[in-house]
């Protein structure tokens, strides 16, 4: 997650599905928060907050609070922890910055960055994770590599649903046999992960969704039926 993305589109879908889903939840969210860095134009995608009656009605007061949040110039994390606009949930934000950290130090660095998540998470029944660019495979993840700080590998995934229910964000990619094998492929890769919401619009992303009980089950049915024309729900 960088500041410049809050109250685009896909903050959008990821607020509007979380506030789905964490009702009677004690609701955690670990940022993966990175530097502002990328294309200039990265979090540009805020051109749905003119267009009311298309997107308006799906979750009103998300829409209205983003909409301020963008108009005002106030787009960060920190704004939308204070605006409540996730209830009560429990946030993980300390900065996963590599920049200038040795690169001897880094693996040291990401091992106890991750600890401090897991401890301020401890609590939570429903956690949220929201790096960047998504999952990567243990095998190509490297700490010591700057861009890490932008993905979550396999191993944090499962640590971070062990013994309850996690959504993971996932920026889909141009791997070979497109994003429904890719959603697929890392289905099979998490335990637990019996449903994937599918984001359509403007730019593809997935939502994992490991060890949903069977009231989440509905709520999920629920939201994606409200939100049908955005995405789809794959099911394992």
């Amino acid at each position: 997650m960088q500041d410049r993305y809050v109250g685009d589109i896909g903050d959008f879908a990821k607020y509007g599905l979380l506030r789905a889903i964490s009702v009677g939840r004690n609701l955690g969210i670990a940022w993966y928060l990175h530097p502002d860095s990328g294309p200039p134009g990265d979090g540009r995608h805020t051109q749905y907050l003119k267009q009311c009656r298309e997107w308006h009605h799906l979750d009103c007061g998300l829409f209205d609070e983003l909409k301020q949040i963008v108009c005002r110039r106030q787009r960060s994390v920190k704004e939308v922890q204070e605006r409540r606009i996730l209830g009560d949930a429990v946030f993980a934000g300390k900065r996963l910055e590599l920049e200038n950290v040795p690169v001897r130090c880094r693996k040291h660095r990401r091992r106890r960055w991750f600890k401090g998540v897991k401890e301020s998470l401890a609590d939570c029944d429903l956690v949220f994770a929201d790096p960047d660019n998504g999952l990567a495979p243990d095998k190509n993840f490297s700490p010591t590599q700057k861009r890490s700080a932008k993905s979550i590998p396999l191993c944090e995934a499962k640590a971070l649903a062990d013994g309850r229910t996690a959504v993971i964000y996932h920026h889909n990619t141009r791997r070979k046999g497109g994003h429904r094998k890719e959603i697929s492929d890392w289905m099979n890769e998490l335990p637990g992960c019996t449903r994937a919401w599918y984001w359509q619009p403007i730019s593809n992303r997935t939502f994992f969704i490991i060890n949903p009980d069977d009231r989440m089950e509905c709520q999920l049915e629920e939201f994606t039926k409200r939100w049908k024309k955005c995405g789809k729900l794959f099911r394992r």
